[in-house]
């Protein structure tokens, strides 16, 4: 985190309408800067000048995905990292085909999703509901099938979080459960991803740990000082543990384990 701080990169944050304002401060409270362009006269310009791109889907529209598309082909060409977040993957044919249609066009670095969002990217049948998903298949064999059929690390978010680019496998246990109580964690998670990745693009695998054990040890912090206040002020607080959280505080509480 101290390197984040001290670099400060660009992400540039494609996401969606309800998180916007969460993700932008999420972003400020680790020490990166995010900016927020769709419009197809810009995209290209900005993700070419940022450090980072995040293509959340969340509340796609054709003409948003043809500019994250544009943003991410540009993206691609300046050796910027793109993080995807499929959001409600599997719940409409709509956003199975945008997402089918960035798979094809750009080359995504990190894919972030929930099992059901992942599964539903490779073909897999879970159950959808609206743009929660769940899927009965084991979380590692699933983000490792997802990795090898795709080419890109794969981040599969739940209980315990699995990391994998279809060989090395890491989970992370860090988190709490009232992340889940609120909108946007998830989002927000991609874009701190993002901002990892930007600093440590020749290894991104750690750079999705790191971001995860940090991301994770910060909602365990803002849940031990705010169980008895409620979600409100859960969410509050997780930005400020963001914002206030060292790397050696996280690393003292880091779950981390090398699976293969």
């Amino acid at each position: 985190m101290k390197i984040v701080r001290q670099m400060n990169p660009l992400i540039h944050c494609m996401t969606n309408l309800v998180v916007t304002n969460f993700t932008a401060n999420g972003l400020l409270a680790i020490g990166a800067s995010p900016v927020m362009a769709y419009a197809k006269e810009e995209t290209a310009d900005m993700a070419a000048a940022a450090d980072g791109l995040l293509i959340n889907i969340g509340t796609p529209s054709q003409q948003v995905v043809e500019s994250m598309i544009l943003a991410g082909k540009s993206a691609n060409q300046t050796g910027v990292p793109v993080i995807l977040d499929p959001v409600g993957a599997g719940a409409t044919p709509f956003r199975t085909t945008v997402i089918k249609q960035i798979l094809e066009e750009v080359d995504i670095s990190i894919i972030r999703g929930n099992a059901g969002e992942i599964a539903a990217i490779v073909g897999q049948v879970g159950t959808v509901k609206g743009v929660d998903a769940k899927i009965e298949t084991d979380p590692i064999e699933l983000a490792q099938e997802a990795a090898e059929m795709l080419g890109s690390i794969i981040v599969v978010t739940g209980k315990v979080d699995v990391v994998t680019d279809g060989k090395q496998v890491i989970t992370v246990a860090n988190g709490h459960e009232w992340l889940t109580k609120v909108v946007g964690t998830g989002c927000l998670l991609g874009g701190v991803i993002g901002a990892y990745a930007a600093i440590n693009p020749k290894a991104m695998i750690n750079a999705a740990v790191q971001a995860l054990v940090f991301y994770g040890v910060a909602a365990e912090r803002a849940f031990a000082k705010t169980q008895k206040e409620g979600i409100g002020s859960f969410q509050q607080q997780f930005i400020n543990e963001l914002s206030n959280l060292t790397d050696e505080e996280a690393d003292a509480f880091k779950r981390v384990r090398q699976v293969h």
